[in-house]
């Protein structure tokens, strides 16, 4: 970042320059991302780049969704006022941070321990997210069902638990959501939406990008996409 910019000035950039003209045209996730303080959700020598159009690093192979992509797979999810929302590798907690300002109740879980640090000095003061911990491939069925489980990143396959955990069909008002990027080697990445019908979980592609993929989601025994 040009450090004579000043982080405000970056952050209306980063929403004008990169997520308003790729099609994020949800106000509350403008209104959040105008916000919300991203350089306050990396280490500290990596402020600079917070507002940069692409992935940072958070080390131990994780890293911060791109703005772009973070805020249309949020669009993605359409969470509507008191719906009950888990964040699978939450990371840092910004994505949490967007769904709760969207109405969400976040559950925000990571298995990183240095990730869980910064998100719970990131994420204080913020209402309506829980952090927890524990391994991303078990998803966390206290808090089960969900209206939408949220992957903060990609996956090559995903864990049948995601599935059992979303509210069943039938239990409300609109379809369970499962949002995530699909990972296959050789190709671009795709967001997909799965919605929950009386035959199963439906996916669907909306839109091609790229987003880095969590670990734990390389190799799991589960569904594959």
């Amino acid at each position: 970042m040009d450090p004579s910019v000043t982080f405000d000035a970056a952050r209306m950039l980063m929403v004008d320059g990169q997520v308003r003209p790729n099609k994020v045209g949800d106000m509350r996730i403008i209104s959040a991302m105008r916000r919300l303080p991203r350089e306050a959700f990396v280490p500290a020598n990596l402020a600079p780049l917070a507002y940069s159009d692409s992935d940072v690093p958070l080390g131990n192979g994780r890293a911060m969704v791109e703005p772009m992509v973070i805020a249309r797979l949020v669009q993605l999810a359409s969470v509507r006022d008191g719906e009950k929302v888990l964040v699978v590798g939450a990371g840092s907690g910004y994505g949490a941070a967007l769904l709760a300002a969207c109405g969400g109740i976040v559950t925000a879980l990571e298995d990183d321990a240095a990730l869980v640090t910064l998100a719970r000095t990131a994420l204080a003061g913020i209402a309506g997210i829980t952090l927890v911990s524990g391994p991303l491939d078990e998803g966390w069925p206290e808090g089960a069902p969900y209206d939408v489980i949220f992957v903060e990143g990609a996956a090559e396959e995903m864990p049948q638990a995601f599935a059992e955990q979303l509210r069943p069909h039938g239990a409300g008002t609109r379809p369970s959501r499962l949002v995530a990027v699909r990972a296959a080697a050789g190709r671009m990445g795709q967001a997909v939406l799965g919605e929950v019908s009386a035959s199963g979980l439906a996916l669907r592609t909306d839109f091609d990008c790229v987003a880095p993929v969590l670990p734990a989601l390389r190799r799991q025994a589960g569904f594959v996409f």
